[in-house]
């Protein structure tokens, strides 16, 4: 308990007051947002704002993470947690070169779809391969080739061999990966809506990962009576400090990032955090879960692919006045505040449902 509350306290004091100076930094260094001339026009104004604040919270997120579990001699960093921060290190790259070509070319394209495709494609296999390695004493993985909801489901990628298995495994997170780190993209679009939405989809994972710790199979104190509803997820607690370090790093960056934002995360920060949610979904054994947890995110692209969809079949027709969806609602007149608060309500009311749905399980279990 007391690493959580450090990772969390560490990460926020360093995002709240020490983004004033990087904000500084970067718009010394010209790193500017560029806005879509077809978008918004009241977004125009935002034009020149320094992006790349994604780096900020990383940074944030490390120094809280390492901080806690450097300092306090109770606990150690784990395979796990280190390979949700590998995740969100890596992605975060991928974003950052992405948003360093829009700020030299200056313009609003960076790196080809394709090219950001291929990098989150080469991150999140990485990560798929390490996940397999670094057994614990009971031989547990901080991840497993079973594709999983609450806890891993009968459905085991290994019954087509060992290696068309890990093949089709891999190809599995990869999907999972670039899905979720493209569908927190596509939500940056407002101030403060992907912060504030990741705060709630990566703070589950704060609750659902210090549950399975108190019902740890692998626990001492587990009571023999509940052993057959039991978690075998690999360091749940350590996944519960790295959820809480990304909170408390986001939750600071928030207060310079909400409307009228200071500062915008860029696709270093968006890709970030969706390598991160991806993969503590993926490590605790709840990737299916992910669908509800961050549903979001999940209307938020469907927005766009119902609206490409609908455009091709009907030779130039829109559904929405414009998507992602949140633009839609800007077109009709609300305000850029409104749209994004109402957006984290129903965002929360999924969380809620998503984590639910986790306790609900282990009392029917």
């Amino acid at each position: 308990m007391r690493a959580l509350l450090t990772a969390g306290a560490l990460s926020l004091a360093f995002t709240l007051f020490l983004t004033p100076l990087f904000i500084r930094l970067f718009t010394r260094l010209g790193w500017g947002q560029f806005i879509r001339d077809d978008g918004p026009k009241s977004h125009h104004v935002k034009r020149g704002t320094p992006t790349m604040g994604g780096i900020i919270f990383i940074l944030g997120t490390l120094f809280g993470y390492f901080g806690a579990t450097l300092l306090l001699s109770d606990e150690r960093p784990t395979a796990s947690g280190l390979l949700v921060l590998f995740m969100m290190v890596g992605l975060g790259l991928v974003g950052f070169i992405d948003d360093f070509l829009k700020t030299h070319k200056k313009q609003s394209l960076g790196l080809g779809g394709w090219a950001k495709i291929l990098g989150q494609t080469v991150v999140a296999a990485a990560f798929a391969l390490l996940a397999l390695q670094f057994p614990n004493e009971q031989g547990a993985t901080p991840a497993s080739t079973k594709i999983s909801f609450i806890r891993d489901l009968p459905l085991d990628f290994m019954v087509f061999g060992t290696v068309i298995g890990v093949i089709v495994y891999v190809i599995w997170i990869v999907l999972l990966t670039t899905a979720t780190s493209n569908a927190v993209n596509v939500t940056d679009g407002l101030d403060g809506l992907a912060s504030g939405a990741s705060i709630l989809a990566i703070g589950s994972f704060v609750i659902i990962g210090f549950w399975q710790f108190n019902q740890s199979c692998f626990s001492e104190n587990l009571n023999p009576s509940d052993a057959y509803r039991c978690y075998d997820v690999r360091d749940p607690l350590d996944l519960a400090i790295v959820a809480t370090a990304i909170v408390g790093a986001v939750i600071g960056f928030l207060w310079w990032n909400t409307n009228p934002a200071h500062i915008y995360m860029g696709d270093t920060g968006s890709l970030a955090l969706g390598g991160a949610l991806a993969a503590l979904a993926i490590v605790s054994q709840t990737e299916l879960l992910l669908l509800l947890i961050g549903a979001l995110f999940v209307i938020e692209t469907g927005s766009v692919i119902v609206q490409r969809a609908y455009f091709k079949a009907t030779g130039g027709k829109r559904i929405f006045l414009m998507s992602p969806i949140h633009h839609h609602f800007e077109l009709k007149g609300w305000a850029e505040v409104t749209i994004v608060v109402r957006f984290w309500i129903i965002a929360g009311g999924f969380v809620a449902a998503g984590v639910g749905a986790f306790y609900f399980e282990w009392l029917q279990s």
